[in-house]
């Protein structure tokens, strides 16, 4: 458990925190402060959780709008793990492009395997795969070029 990354922590406090917020709207200066009292903040990266997770809040409403599409069901009908995953995931490929897509997909489906039901990740996996298809059209086209040769 110790081996993990200081961004892992951060993406998994970014992604309690978008649960808490989903299950009692709390707001985010408490939802920091609860947070900051857990076992193993200090060990995160706090730069990148806060951007996470007040970046994911703010845009929630427009996330939600780029997942509805890919879904098969009402974003509402979604786990609410598997719904903070997508908000997460959605808010880095939206507006941190200097993340590669590959890495957030990733970090998704570990968080997913983390914390979610037990083919959650599969699921998360495919809406994220399409959302980068839209989102980041240029990188996963030349990711699948790379891989062609």
């Amino acid at each position: 458990m110790s081996n993990k990354s200081s961004r892992r922590r951060a993406r998994e406090f970014a992604l309690q925190g978008i649960y808490q917020w989903l299950l009692n709207n709390s707001g985010v200066a408490l939802i920091e402060d609860h947070l900051a009292q857990v076992s193993g903040f200090d060990k995160a990266d706090r730069e990148m959780f806060a951007s996470r997770l007040r970046g994911t809040l703010a845009n929630a409403e427009a996330l939600d709008a780029e997942i509805a599409p890919l879904i098969d069901r009402e974003v509402a009908e979604l786990s609410p793990v598997e719904h903070a995953v997508l908000l997460l995931a959605a808010q880095e490929l939206t507006h941190h492009i200097e993340v590669p897509y590959r890495v957030i997909i990733n970090e998704a489906i570990e968080l997913t395997k983390e914390f979610g039901g037990t083919d959650g990740h599969r699921f998360v996996n495919g809406v994220l795969d399409k959302l980068a298809a839209k989102l980041r059209a240029t990188e996963v086209e030349a990711a699948a070029k790379g891989r062609r040769g």
